[in-house]
Parts: structure tokens; sequence; C-alpha cells
């Protein structure tokens, strides 16, 4: 692990392929299950948005919830019908003039809530009003983007190669983006693996070709950005344990063959 800020981690992921390290982002995006409001009943809305409209802002909003607490409705005990293992309940009562925001969902379950009570839904002018309830559900983002777990990205690992008698280092430092590159020891080092892009040219141009920034494919550098209740590193894992049972499951089909 290399940083964790808020909801964002990077990590270095080595001795790997872009086949392994793609898969891995792709079940980060698509794969780990996440809670997201899936139907609604409208008892009255009288706004200036139709109710697909409102749906579809509500069923955007990522909800905080403990994964361990829920199952996918595929996998509970009621079949699907829907119960506290499987779904959450939210309840919105409002009257204009006001701005109905998330805080104003109110949660069958005290654990779950969503992420933030800031997001807006719709602005209510005088008379007018709404009233629904919202069922929320597990599920992935491969079945629809509101389900999404995170945004995940990798990179190449860079190396910085320097010859030896190499001159122009102070230029290199000067000439990169800001706390890129610098001198230690006499000794260049990249500070920030994600300027090394911005350097690659620079660097060729100012050392006359002593110093060179070179990618290492089997090691990746990978930014996973939570935009779902989720914490990072759990989504990091999880989809870490999913890869591992995609894996036993095509061992045991291949036996089968």
């Amino acid at each position: 692990m290399l940083s964790k800020k808020n909801d964002t981690c990077i990590f270095l992921l080595e001795d790997t392929t872009p086949a392994f390290a793609n898969t891995l982002r792709r079940i980060m995006i698509s794969e780990v299950p996440t809670l997201a409001v899936e139907k609604i009943d409208f008892n009255d809305n009288t706004s200036a948005l139709f109710d697909e409209t409102v749906a579809h802002r509500i069923g955007g909003i990522p909800l905080s919830f403990d994964p361990s607490k829920f199952n996918l409705h595929s996998e509970c005990k009621c079949n699907g019908k829907g119960c506290p293992s499987c779904e959450v309940v939210f309840f919105i009562e409002k009257s204009g003039p006001g701005t109905v925001y998330s805080g104003d969902m109110k949660s069958s379950n005290r654990a779950v809530k969503p992420i933030s009570g800031d997001f807006p839904i719709v602005k209510l002018l005088k008379g007018q009003s709404l009233k629904l309830e919202a069922f929320a559900h597990l599920g992935t983002g491969k079945s629809h983007a509101k389900w999404q777990a995170s945004n995940a990205s990798y990179m190449y690992y860079p190396e910085l190669e320097v010859k030896k008698g190499a001159k122009n280092l102070e230029k290199v430092v000067k000439a990169c983006p800001n706390g890129a590159v610098a001198l230690k020891s006499r000794k260049l080092v990249l500070l920030d693996l994600f300027k090394a892009d911005e350097c690659k040219r620079i660097v060729d141009d100012v050392s006359d070709g002593d110093v060179t920034i070179k990618e290492d494919p089997t090691r990746f550098v990978f930014r996973v950005e939570s935009v779902s209740g989720l914490d990072p590193k759990y989504i990091i894992t999880q989809a870490a344990e999913i890869l591992l049972g995609k894996a036993k499951e095509f061992k045991t089909e291949l036996k089968n063959i």
C-alpha cells in the first residue's frame, strides 16, 4: 500500500502481467456488490420533475452500509421477496418551499444511510410535495452503473535510469513538474510516480539521453477511488476474493471436461 487518503487507495502490484492487472481492475469496477436504490413507489410527486427523473437521482446516491450484513437477492433465504437481510427501505415525505436532500431519506435500517446528506434530489415550490418509498438492495456495476463500486486505474511502474557520469541532473530537476524528481545524496530519484509521464520527454531532451524513464511491465501502480459506500481497501481485497473464486470455479469446470 503506497497511500490511503479518504476514499482513495494507491497500491503497488508486482510480479504479474497486464492481463491479470486488467482483470483485477474490471472486477473492482463492476463485480464488487454495493447497495443502491432499485425500486421506488411514488405516493405523491407534484414537483417540477417527472417520477423517472427523481428515481434516477435517488438511484445514483451512494449508500453507506456494512456488506457483511446483507445478501444478494438471489442468495437470500427470502428468495428475493425482500427482507432486512437483503433490502433496505427509505422514506421521503416533504412539502415545499424547499429542497429535498439525501439527508431527508429516512432509513428502515439505522446502519444504512447516504454517504452524505447534502445530495440535492429535487427543489419544491410552495404547494408542491414529494412522498415516496425507495427500496435498496445489492447489485453489481455490470448490471447498472449505480452499483459501480469504484473508479480503478493502473499504470506501469516508472523507473529512472541514469547513465554513469551523467550530467545536467539539476537541469532535469528544474525542468520536470514541481516535486516530480529530486536529487538526494547526488542521486536522481523519482518522487511522484504519477508525474512520470510528464517528465518522460522532458528528461530525454534536457539530459541528452543520459537520463531516461522506462516502464516495468511486471509492476503496476493502482489507483482505486471508491464511488460507493464501501472502503477502497475492502473493494481491493473483495475483488481479489472474487477473482480467486472465479479461478476455483474454472478449475472445477475443467475437471468435468
